[in-house]
């Protein structure tokens, strides 16, 4: 992690005379104020417009927000996997610690630059001065197309005017964001927060003329984006699907490369794998570009797929007919081959849970509850019906109490989901996946997707005796405030634990200072 916070190699700034401060210039508010506080801040400081505009893209839903790792990692995620972008964080310490370590935990291998600030660099305004500073230090063309300054939650509250950035400098798109977690509700659509922003950017430069060409070559055939972080088998059983259209696959947003953005943007149509990319969809959409929603997954989901992506691409009847005799038959017969037998509850926070729910039950598994922590969409409105008519209950913007009483209603043989519901699975011995690195990392699509789960999934179901075994072997140490083996067992005292839920409820210090 590099610290930005001041310019040491000499290079001449331009100065800050044209930029008005006035909306940095807050009571700088530090995370104890609370996400009401801090969004009201935010909108007094000139952000209403943003917050407004994410609210649209992101609805909240019934309850206030899923319980999900910090939102901007999402964005972080996107920029750390990307050539020649240089990525900087403007945040609470601890904030940034915990971000820079879970990007290196995923593989990030890339520095994560970060410009510090106190409360009163924030409150004077010093600290939009440091960011301008450290955007020019970066900004060199021979080792980025682009720089991304990433406001979290106590600069975004206090209004530093990332807005007020040059948009180039030497020929560097300077892109600042604000991805605070008061404002956009999971790490899977701050993804989107700066995809699209990405997406926006590269629309307004082919607007004005000729933009520099895609590494790979472009097909002689028609494309088609796609839309979703995917397994990397994925893309390539999309191009074989699309191939018999006479379509070829085009680039996956978010893309790896700067310059991957203009060839998304010059397709024939958008497939919205994962449905929460609403930026993204806005961008397409005002370039002219048509977008489809769901996946080719299972034999229905292939066959509605091809119909659709057929349609919107102006392909033959009779190609599509073709495609879906060629790829049904071979499907069918993969999931025949490889059945799934047990009760399924299914939960997450990456935005392919229904795609997965899709799969499960033409396996052949017995599963009852979908929850995802992105929120519903209308290009997820397909995959919902067709769950639904299956009996399976689908809940957006799942919380985790919700998968938890999914978990103690269905009593299922396996459960997948985030960490504290495999957690809650196996201290009740009943076998369980996490979502993230075992489900969602394998191939979904087509031929292949369709007998990737059942192998892992039915070993997890296997090992019920295995759970068994263990669970009668640790029977009568307790559990709980009673775990363990003890001459005298503990006495339960609930009134220390209201105690302790009144201190933590009461309000905050009205005098803390930022963190």
């Amino acid at each position: 992690m590099d610290d930005l916070g001041s310019c040491k190699n000499g290079s001449p700034i331009e100065p800050a005379s044209d930029v008005n401060l006035t909306a940095a210039r807050t009571d700088g508010l530090g995370c104890h104020a609370g996400k009401d506080k801090m969004r009201e801040a935010a909108k007094a400081a000139g952000l209403s417009e943003t917050l407004g505009q994410y609210a649209k893209d992101y609805p909240q839903g019934p309850h206030d927000q899923p319980q999900s790792m910090c939102p901007a990692f999402g964005s972080l995620r996107v920029g750390l996997r990307m050539r020649r972008t240089a990525m900087v964080l403007s945040g609470s310490a601890c904030c940034v610690y915990g971000l820079t370590f879970t990007s290196h935990f995923y593989g990030a291998r890339r520095t994560v630059g970060y410009v510090p600030f106190s409360s009163e660099t924030l409150v004077t305004g010093k600290l939009f001065e440091d960011i301008r500073e450290a955007v020019h230090q970066l900004a060199d063309p021979q080792l980025y197309d682009s720089v991304v300054i990433i406001n979290l939650c106590v600069p975004t509250a206090s209004g530093v005017p990332l807005r007020l950035l040059p948009k180039e400098i030497n020929g560097v798109r300077i892109i600042g964001i604000d991805v605070p977690g008061f404002g956009v509700p999971t790490h899977a659509e701050a993804k989107d927060v700066l995809a699209g922003a990405m997406l926006r950017f590269a629309r307004l430069e082919a607007e004005q003329g000729p933009v520099q060409a895609p590494r790979t070559l472009r097909s002689d055939k028609p494309t088609v984006s796609l839309l979703g972080e995917m397994f990397p088998a994925d893309p390539m059983q999309l191009g074989a699907m699309l191939d018999l259209l006479g379509l070829a696959a085009g680039p996956v947003v978010p893309t790896r490369e700067w310059r991957e953005l203009y060839g998304a943007l010059d397709c024939a149509a958008v497939a919205a794998i994962h449905p929460f990319y609403a930026s993204c969809v806005r961008e397409f959409e005002a370039a002219g570009r048509r977008v489809i929603g769901s996946a080719p997954v299972g034999h229905d989901g292939t066959a509605d797929w091809l119909d659709a992506i057929g349609d919107a691409c102006n392909v033959a009847r009779d190609a599509i007919d073709a495609a879906k005799n060629r790829l049904l038959p071979a499907i069918k017969g993969a999931l025949a081959a490889t059945p799934i037998k047990g009760r399924i509850t299914l939960s997450g926070y990456e935005g392919s849970e229904l795609l997965v729910g899709r799969l499960l039950v033409e396996s052949g598994a017995d599963l009852r509850y979908v929850g995802t922590a992105c929120p519903r969409s209308r290009f997820s409105d397909a995959d919902r019906e067709w769950l639904e008519a299956k009996g399976v209950h689908v809940q957006f913007r799942a919380s985790l109490e919700q998968d938890l009483a999914a978990y103690q209603e269905f009593k299922p043989d396996l459960a997948i989901g985030t960490t504290p519901v495999v957690q809650k699975a196996k201290q009740n011995a009943t076998p369980a996946l996490y979502f993230t690195n075992l489900i969602s990392a394998r191939p979904l699509m087509g031929v292949a997707g369709a007998g990737a789960l059942a192998r892992v999934i039915n070993t997890a179901i296997g090992n019920q005796s295995r759970f068994d075994e263990m669970n009668a072997f640790f029977a009568g140490v307790g559990a709980g405030y009673a775990a363990g083996v003890w001459q005298d067992v503990p006495r339960d005292r609930p009134e220390f634990r209201k105690k302790q839920r009144a201190k933590l409820a009461r309000k905050p210090s009205e005098e803390m200072g930022a963190c």
